[in-house]
């Protein structure tokens, strides 16, 4: 079932202008009341881990419809560090990693920790053209967390193609608003609680055949069994063989939280986010005098104070590497970019 956006807009509830999804995402109205329901039945007594079982299942089910791939080729952890931690484990030593120099840690400290690593940072704008035969892995963010720049993904998979390079994307500040080439890149990484509109404590990991098997089960446990139920106690290692094998134990809250939150990004479809999205940061943008871009976030020199002068007048907004980053999603519309524009004349003016 298909919805559309006004009718998806019904789920949200904000009290302020947010344009902070780039931060966190608000939570609908199914998904805030799953989770809050979830801590009223665990202090009854009556939450049970079939519940938690099924919102996995759910949200496992959703991310991969929302990305494209199998869902035996998703695996569910807690934050996307621990999935990149996986990735920089299975390297050999002196292995080459190429990165965007402005990229958020996340992404760069799991490699840079390794110091039998040859790690090399480079501009956003300049990664797909220093892929070269040296290159073992590319790890980059397909949209920025300061600035949103979005990778140029079509020109880094012919590079790290040509070159024999695998490629790791971050789309924590991508997937739910950007169509992303999940099923052509060999590893992907997502946060769940930005634009997936989920709880803090839900990640994606999902890859392909190949390059899941080469990941180490480094925090192997039950819930990674070939049968969870029957995986709790005693030898021999019994490890499921798709991506379930690299499953992290679940808060089974924000896994319960999540769930409803994916299947409306599914109904309504990343294509008519995306379209959303970029027409309102389209609009923030005309407003200010700047080309139309390519991204759900925008970054913009202002003075010191604005975000809090914003946030008196009941305009969230986030300050990233010195610059204000507003954000657009499904929950926001036009009136809340004019409402934006009306406060940020004064201070953009000073900034000119």
């Amino acid at each position: 079932m298909s919805i559309s956006i006004s009718d998806a807009q019904r789920e949200f509830a904000p009290g302020v202008v947010f344009l902070n999804t780039a931060s966190y995402g608000l939570a609908p109205r199914a998904g805030h009341e799953a989770m809050l329901a979830s801590e009223r039945d665990r202090a009854a007594g009556r939450l049970t881990t079939a519940m938690g079982d099924e919102a996995v299942a759910r949200c496992r089910a959703a991310y991969a419809a929302l990305i494209g791939v199998p869902p035996q080729r998703v695996a569910i952890g807690p934050q996307v560090a621990y999935f990149v931690g996986l990735v920089a484990a299975s390297l050999p030593s002196g292995a080459s990693v190429l990165v965007a120099e402005e990229d958020f840690t996340s992404v760069l400290f799991p490699f840079l920790a390794r110091p039998d690593l040859t790690v090399r940072a480079v501009p956003l704008d300049k990664i797909a053209g220093a892929v070269d035969s040296a290159v073992d892995l590319v790890a980059v963010s397909a949209v920025q967390s300061a600035d949103g720049r979005v990778a140029a993904m079509e020109d880094l998979i012919g590079a790290a193609r040509a070159h024999g390079a695998r490629i790791m994307l971050d789309a924590t500040q991508a997937a739910g608003w950007l169509p992303l080439p999940a099923d052509r890149v060999d590893l992907m990484v997502t946060g769940g609680y930005k634009w997936l509109l989920g709880p803090r404590g839900t990640a994606f990991l999902s890859g392909t055949e190949e390059a899941l098997a080469s990941l180490p089960a480094m925090a192997a446990s039950w819930y990674s069994g070939a049968d969870v139920w029957d995986s709790l106690y005693g030898p021999p290692l019994r490890l499921a063989t798709n991506g379930r094998r690299l499953d992290l134990s679940p808060a089974w809250q924000s896994w319960l939280g999540h769930a409803p939150a994916l299947e409306l990004l599914q109904q309504v479809g990343v294509q008519a986010v995306h379209e959303h999205d970029l027409a309102l940061a389209n609009r923030f943008r005309a407003g200010l005098e700047l080309p139309p871009g390519d991204s759900a976030i925008v970054s913009l020199p202002v003075p010191d104070g604005t975000a809090e002068l914003l946030a008196e007048a009941g305009v969230v907004a986030a300050v990233r590497d010195g610059r204000l980053r507003c954000s657009f999603h499904l929950s926001n519309t036009a009136a809340d970019v004019d409402r934006a524009l009306e406060l940020l004349a004064a201070p953009v003016a000073a900034a000119r």
